[in-house]
């Protein structure tokens, strides 16, 4: 692997607005062009757009596509209509969680699955080598595709004032191509903020006009330009698992709360089923540590790995953590023992440099936006 970062169409002009940029899982992207926190509360409030180019498409196309699709992943993906998208989990055959995704079904036979930067690589290998077999092409599609993503409030006005789309018609989780300020995109009802928006997947080529022409678009509603370290904070509060924080190979998406994914109803086996039906069993009988949300009643603000503590024993760990600000305290996402998961317990603390300070147990997500 290399070590010099890879750039998205849109870095030239993410530098020229003044971004500071970080590596990110291999990629050079933006963190903040200014205030993260004005951007957060630009998302909740206006509209904020992001550069997720990073973002690891995986096309599926043939007579079999469904059927390696249903067996390489947890998902039933037989179910999900052409324009629509289902939110899934690869696993490993030990039921523990690769990454998680969204499939978008394009066409009759052709799927594009969406990965994590991070970890785009290793479902690429993974489908490709579950494929054997299947009537099914497996195309890396990562330099095909740039994504850019409006969210927030005001998304749906900014679009509609450049694209003729019928995006009132467009559900959540759906999505249909389109034409986005004379750009042919994939325009796509999907987002990590908790707010309404929309991710476009166009041609790297496109993306500049078509950043362009968005911020151009909604200059007059308060739309900015917002970095990961806001991403973050908007999907904390919203409680979005993120992975290599809340999702590891070290659990199931039983142990993750999200069992709910994996649908055993399916025809035909998939990777990980043995260990997942275990898995389901284990979480009904003992229940595993639980994802909890916690809100601090004091200031500092709790990292991931941080223990979570009551009665001066460890009883967890943070998974992420940041300071709200929506809802103006810290804020984190812990597993916990069930015996302390429940909303309301009290005599729950995080230890932060050896100080255990006070936390509130809640359930997750922290913010819902009122529809």
């Amino acid at each position: 692997m290399s070590n010099v970062p890879r750039h998205t169409a849109l870095d030239a002009l993410h530098r020229s607005l003044g971004a500071t940029m970080t590596d990110f899982a291999g990629w050079d992207m933006p963190l903040r062009y200014g205030s993260e926190r004005d951007e957060h509360n630009a998302v909740r409030t206006r509209a904020g757009l992001f550069d997720l180019s990073h973002m690891g498409e995986i096309t599926v196309t043939g007579p079999q596509a469904v059927d390696l699709l249903n067996y390489a992943l947890v998902g039933n993906i037989g179910t999900v209509g052409p324009g629509r998208a289902r939110y899934t989990m690869i696993c490993r055959e030990d039921g523990g969680i690769l990454d998680d995704l969204i499939v978008y079904r394009l066409a009759e036979t052709e799927y594009m699955v969406v990965a994590n930067a991070g970890n785009a690589q290793i479902v690429l290998d993974a489908i490709t080598e579950r494929g054997a077999g299947f009537d099914a092409e497996v195309r890396d599609d990562r330099d095909a595709y740039a994504l850019i993503a409006v969210q927030g409030p005001e998304s749906p006005g900014i679009l509609k004032s450049v694209t003729d789309a019928d995006l009132d018609g467009l559900k959540y989780y759906a999505g249909l191509p389109g034409t986005v300020a004379g750009v042919p995109a994939l325009i796509a009802r999907t987002g990590y903020t908790g707010e309404d928006g929309f991710e476009l997947f166009v041609a790297p080529a496109d993306a500049e006009k078509l950043w362009q022409a968005l911020t151009e678009a909604g200059k007059d509603v308060g739309l900015v330009p917002a970095g990961l370290s806001c991403r973050d904070t908007l999907r904390l509060e919203a409680g979005m698992p993120l992975y290599g924080h809340e999702l590891t190979t070290a659990l199931t998406p039983f142990d993750a709360g999200l069992g709910r994914v994996v649908k055993f109803e399916k025809e035909g086996d998939f990777v990980g089923r043995a260990a997942l039906e275990a898995a389901a069993e284990r979480a009904e009988t003992a229940p595993p540590r639980k994802l909890v949300g916690l809100i601090a009643e004091g200031r500092r603000v709790p990292r991931a790995g941080f223990s979570v503590v009551a009665d001066g024993k460890v009883i967890g760990e943070v998974t992420s953590g940041a300071p709200s600000p929506t809802l103006g305290k810290p804020i984190a996402m812990a597993y916990v023992d069930a015996a302390h998961a429940a909303p309301g317990t009290s005599g729950v603390g995080i230890d932060i440099r050896g100080t255990h300070e006070p936390y509130e147990v809640v359930a997750l997500p922290f913010y819902k936006r009122q529809k």
